[in-house]
C-alpha cells in the first residue's frame, strides 16, 4: 500500500489544504492528514477543533484520513507506515523552506520521500494566517474554506469579542 502523510497546523484548514489533500490521494492510496498538536506559532483552535474541522472538510473523500499527531514528522511517518511526506508549494519563497525540511527529513528517515505539490492557481493567495486575519476584521472568508470552516471562524471571533484582533498575527490587512 503507498500511504503519505500529509503533516499541518491547519489552523484553520482551508480550500488550498483540502486541494492538495484531494490531489495528493489521487496519487496515493491512502494519506493521513495530520495535524500537528505543539506548533511554534500561536494558534486560533485547539487541537480538537483542528482536527475535527478537517474531518468535516475532507468527509467523504475517500483515501483521506485525518489524525493528529506530536514529534517529529517523519517518526509520525514511520509510525502510520507512511513512505512519503505530501508538502504544497504556493508561492517561490516556499521552495526555500520545504527544500530544507525535505533535506533535514531525508537525513533521518531517508526511506521516506518527500513529495510537493505546486498549489492550484485559484488557492495560491491562501494561506491559514491570511484566513485568520480577514475573519479576525469580519471579512467575508466563504471563497476562501469551507462552510463549517466559516461559522467556526465567526463564533470564534465573536467568543473572543474585543480580543479578537489580539488572537492573531496581523500581517497588513487593515493598513
Amino acid at each position: 500500500m503507498r500511504r503519505a502523510i500529509y503533516p499541518g497546523t491547519f489552523d484553520p484548514i482551508h480550500l488550498g489544504h483540502c486541494d492538495i489533500a484531494k490531489r495528493a490521494a489521487a496519487l496515493f492510496d491512502e494519506v493521513i492528514v495530520g495535524v500537528y498538536d505543539r506548533p511554534e506559532k500561536k494558534v486560533l483552535f485547539s487541537l480538537d477543533e483542528r482536527v475535527e474541522m478537517a474531518r468535516a472538510a475532507l468527509d467523504g473523500d475517500d483515501g483521506l484520513v485525518v489524525q493528529p499527531y506530536h514529534g517529529l514528522t517523519v517518526e509520525f511517518a514511520r509510525a502510520v507506515n507512511a513512505n512519503a511526506i505530501v508538502r504544497g508549494l504556493r508561492v517561490f519563497s516556499d521552495f526555500e523552506l520545504e527544500f530544507r525540511m525535505a533535506l533535514a527529513n531525508h537525513r533521518l528517515a531517508p526511506e521516506v520521500e518527500v513529495v510537493c505539490l505546486i498549489t492550484s492557481e485559484e488557492h495560491t493567495h491562501l494561506s491559514s494566517s491570511t484566513v485568520r486575519e480577514i475573519a479576525s476584521l469580519g471579512g467575508d472568508v466563504s471563497s476562501m474554506v469551507m462552510p463549517s470552516v466559516a461559522e467556526a471562524l465567526v463564533a470564534r471571533f465573536k467568543e473572543l469579542g474585543e480580543d479578537a484582533q489580539n488572537a492573531v498575527d496581523m500581517v497588513s490587512l487593515r493598513d
